[in-house]
């Protein structure tokens, strides 16, 4: 199946920091893939590079950015902005910082439809009422005349998530979209995503570092560190047999509820995602791991550990089987 969202060798650079090593991933249409690590690993300036959003100074490569069979990685931003806000979309990760304080609810809903589409504005307010009672907030019609700060970050999130689907995309690009809620309204963003994806097809490219939210809703997981991915696999693949070190790390941090008693200690992996200089050659993740060899220091290839599971690491397949034995 041809991928909605197809990323190879994504290259992201600040001056003479480099976010993202060389980074691939792929997004199907139906699908929901999660993008997971650590912060400051280069999630969101991955998604940030895909929208064309970096921030000033940012500057992108990629072998391969394509969308929808389009290749976008050459597009000037004219080209792009039409792009971004009609096909493709995305979810901020603060929706307080991402709405306008200044503009209400209706007025940012319905700047997106008039803009791309042409649609009058009493057919986009229309719109934007549909869409917030779709996303669960009722009143729609008051919500739409009041402004940011006079709704929770609950009902604030359904409303970015409102205006992402105004164009009817094909992908939804969802930062981090529950961070800050409370874990009830986090259940029901996560539950509206899925219900969303699976009623109307959306290819879905979510980044978190919740790893329970992953097991959840992920139909793939992409394992990020350091500005690269060290591991791509189908979801149950990736939980049932993970095999680099880091995700392994990762998922032993997570309290599984049977196997972990209370007052046991959780996982941890020591240190901090490492700022990587210039020239740094080898796995990142070598300093923090109990499985470190010389040839960390080296190329490190990329490897099949299964149909369709690729890890970037010096260990050969079922060295953790054999470790557990």
């Amino acid at each position: 199946m041809t991928p909605l969202l197809e990323v190879q060798g994504l290259r992201v650079t600040f001056g003479t920091t480099e976010a993202v090593r060389g980074a691939s991933l792929s997004v199907l249409k139906g699908e929901t893939h999660c993008l997971v690590g650590e912060s400051g690993c280069g999630k969101s300036v991955t998604s940030l590079a895909i929208m064309g959003l970096l921030a000033r100074g940012g500057r992108r490569q990629a072998e391969v950015l394509r969308f929808a069979g389009q290749e976008i990685g050459g597009l000037g931003e004219r080209a792009m902005s039409r792009l971004r806000g009609d096909r493709m979309a995305m979810i901020f990760q603060e929706p307080m910082t991402s709405l306008n304080p200044a503009y209400t609810v209706g007025s940012q809903m319905t700047e997106v439809l008039r803009r791309h589409r042409g649609t009058p504005r009493a057919q986009a307010v229309d719109r934007a009422a549909e869409l917030l009672g779709r996303v669960g907030i009722t009143a729609p019609g008051l919500r739409l005349g009041q402004f940011p700060h006079q709704l929770s970050g609950g009902l604030r999130q359904r409303v970015m998530i409102a205006m992402a689907l105004m164009c009817d995309p094909e992908l939804l690009i969802a930062d981090e979209p529950t961070t800050a809620l409370d874990v009830t309204v986090q259940a029901q963003i996560l539950r509206l995503l899925e219900g969303l994806r699976r009623d109307l097809g959306l290819g879905v490219l979510l980044i978190t570092h919740d790893l329970g939210v992953v097991a959840r809703i992920a139909d793939r997981v992409s394992v990020m560190y350091a500005g690269e991915v060290v591991e791509s696999a189908p979801t149950a693949q990736l939980f049932g047999d993970p095999q680099h070190p880091y995700t392994r790390g990762l998922l032993a941090c997570v309290p599984v509820p049977g196997k972990v008693k209370r007052g046991d200690p959780l996982g941890s992996i020591p240190g901090v995602v490492p700022r990587i200089p210039p020239g740094f050659a080898g796995c990142a993740f070598r300093d923090r791991c109990d499985h470190a060899q010389p040839a960390c220091a080296g190329a490190i290839p990329r490897r099949a550990a299964a149909p369709g599971h690729e890890v970037l690491c010096t260990l050969q397949p079922g060295w953790a089987g054999r470790q557990a034995a």
